[in-house]
């Protein structure tokens, strides 16, 4: 789930590693043309690059990529699939490249799609089965253009496909500057490659707003690029109908029936999205659509749920991870849209990739609910309410610790500009990233931490961690942030989920509701990241609680108003209280995962 840019990052590199080099299995010589105009409902045309096989001499299944960034970046996918049997075709999106219209992020891509889909079901090399292809943005248009029903579309493979309102352009409501940085790259027909990726740039822009203490909804001006889209955006700051109209309905779920590969990663920045998409599907559709639709979650991070590796942030995963995704896209399509048989690799519904020491391995479920047997709790306790640093941490038991226990506090003051490690910080997790345990090493008395006994045994976790915590604020709101790592016998540790709440929508995403200070409320943290991981024996569990506030998120300031709105006149220190006492049992839920399942024929 953590990348260092999230949406677009993996499309650009990706764009370039296949203009460096030709792929492997080529395939038969294929033929070309640019410039191609897709008429849509409205006149607009968007242009398009056709490959076909060469020689081609009757009407194939066609496959198309809907793109904001640079469409060319598919051509040596383009030619890699229309040397092995398949009309390829890339496609602007509108106000993109060399598309008319106007680019609308988020908003187009549902009824563009269908009229893409449409048009190429009716031109002579094409045979009427059309599917789609892409991952990020693009798979986020595929899910768009499903909703829509055209009726020639026979499938579709969303890959790392970010949810609008769910984990894009906010992740539980809390945005993140990045927003902004996204909004650059796609301003104007072209992409803003160079200065999308300059890192320091960003890093001073988001560090002055960040340390000027400035609203953020200032920031868009700030860096230099003032941007309407970004204003609209600020104005939906939570889950409503707007959000919803981004994505397929409850009855739109329901009628969705086409064969459907969903692919994403444990470290996906937007696996929150994805696995969304693939749970209302499952929610609503016919017993005949989810039967259809596949479910792979590898140990990878946004680019590698496109080009799949076998390490990520320090971590070595084995090579079984580092799939041939192009590979089995291919055998994907040649079976739903040629009847070739069902791709090897897909052996149940749901696949999944347990990592731990050494080489990792694939396993296999019915669903994504069958993946885990049972939730393990452990229960948050302290001695003398002292549970504020690494090194003199609150611990984690099997069963409730029973007697009157003073509360854990930590201080939360958003004036503070001292480094510490967000969630968004962990999206840019780097080369040894999810090893790095310095950013809570530096935050003593500004964070809780408890520890586990170590395991006595190898112990395997998959699915969602979740943590049901009784906490008490003296103030209106506040944002919160939990990392779990594992923690080796040696001292190295490993992140494994996490998870952030703005309090006011402790109760629903949908509905915000300011906190009475001093009330104490259970606090559910249940919008983990999904894992799979073995912990070792020996090893313990590190369970970190502490604030939000870092260069990379919106930053809130307390008041209780519009965050967007806030600045530090508005800034109000908070202190927050973690009760573990008999009648306020915190606990950490483990997903203890389902013993290794037998493949189906």
């Amino acid at each position: 789930m953590f990348v260092r840019f999230a949406l677009a990052w993996a499309l650009l590199v990706w764009s370039l590693a296949s203009a460096a080099a030709p792929a492997a299995d080529a395939g038969s010589p294929v033929d070309f043309r640019w410039g191609v105009k897709i008429p849509l409902r409205d006149g607009v045309k968007l242009n398009a690059t056709l490959y076909r096989p060469q020689g081609q001499k009757e009407p194939l299944p066609c496959i198309f990529t809907l793109d904001p960034y640079v469409a060319q970046g598919f051509h040596e996918p383009a030619k890699y699939f229309a040397g092995h049997g398949y009309v390829f075709v890339t496609v602007d999106a509108r106000g993109r490249g060399n598309s008319a219209g106007e680019f609308t992020p988020l908003l187009q891509e549902a009824k563009d799609g269908h009229d893409v889909v449409e048009w190429l079901a009716a031109q002579d090399y094409c045979n009427g089965k059309i599917a789609m292809h892409g991952g990020s943005y693009l798979g986020y248009a595929q899910w768009a253009t499903a909703k829509e029903f055209p009726p020639h579309l026979s499938a579709i493979v969303p890959v790392a496909s970010p949810r609008p309102g769910v984990d894009f352009p906010m992740h539980n409501n809390i945005t993140s500057p990045y927003v902004i940085q996204w909004l650059t790259l796609t301003s104007g027909r072209d992409v803003q490659f160079n200065l999308y990726v300059d890192r320091g740039f960003w890093d001073g822009q988001f560090g002055k707003w960040y340390l000027q203490h400035r609203p953020f909804r200032e920031i868009d001006t700030l860096v230099g690029n003032p941007s309407p889209i970004l204003q609209t955006w600020l104005a939906h700051p939570y889950l409503d109908a707007f959000w919803d109209s981004h994505a397929p309905t409850t009855a739109q779920f329901a009628k969705i029936d086409l064969p459907i590969l969903t692919i994403t990663g444990q470290y996906d920045a937007d696996q929150l999205g994805a696995l969304s998409y693939y749970r209302d599907h499952q929610a609503q559709a016919t017993l005949q659509a989810r039967a259809r639709h596949y479910l792979i979650i590898g140990p990878w991070d946004h680019f590698g749920s496109q080009m799949p590796t076998a390490q990520y942030g320090g971590v070595r995963f084995g090579q079984a991870a580092a799939i041939d995704l192009q590979r089995l896209h291919r055998d994907w399509y040649d079976w739903t849209l040629k009847g070739a048989p069902r791709p090897e690799f897909l052996k149940n519904k749901v696949a999944y990739y347990m990592v731990g020491e050494g080489d990792g391995e694939w396993r296999y479920a019915d669903s994504l609910a069958a993946i885990t047997a049972q939730p393990r709790a452990l229960y948050l306790a302290s001695a003398n309410g002292r549970a504020d640093d690494v090194l003199a941490s609150g611990s984690l038991h099997a069963a409730p610790v029973r007697g009157a226990a003073q509360p854990d506090r930590f201080v939360s003051d958003p004036l503070d500009t001292r480094p510490f490690v967000s969630i968004r910080d962990a999206y840019r997790a780097g080369d040894h990233g999810l090893l790095d345990q310095s950013g809570l090493l530096d935050a003593a008395g500004r964070i809780l931490v408890y520890h586990s006994e170590p395991f006595a045994e190898d112990t395997e976790l998959a699915g969602f961690i979740k943590l049901s915590a009784w906490l008490a604020l003296d103030q209106r709101d506040t944002d919160l942030s939990v990392f779990v790592y594992e923690m080796k016998s040696d001292g190295r540790s490993m992140l494994l989920a996490f998870d952030v709440m703005r309090a006011r929508y402790r109760k629903s995403l949908r509905e915000p509701a300011l906190v009475q200070p001093g009330a104490i409320e259970r606090y559910d943290f249940d919008h983990f990241n999904f894992i799979a991981r073995r912990i070792a024996k020996s090893s313990r569990l590190r369970l970190v609680v502490g604030p939000v506030n870092s260069r990379n998120m919106e930053k809130n300031y307390n008041a209780g108003g519009a965050v967007t709105e806030e600045s530090a006149k508005d800034a109000r220190t908070v202190t927050i209280k973690l009760y573990h006492d008999d009648a306020h049992p915190s606990a950490l839920y483990l997903p203890i995962a389902q013993a290794p399942a037998k493949a189906k024929p």
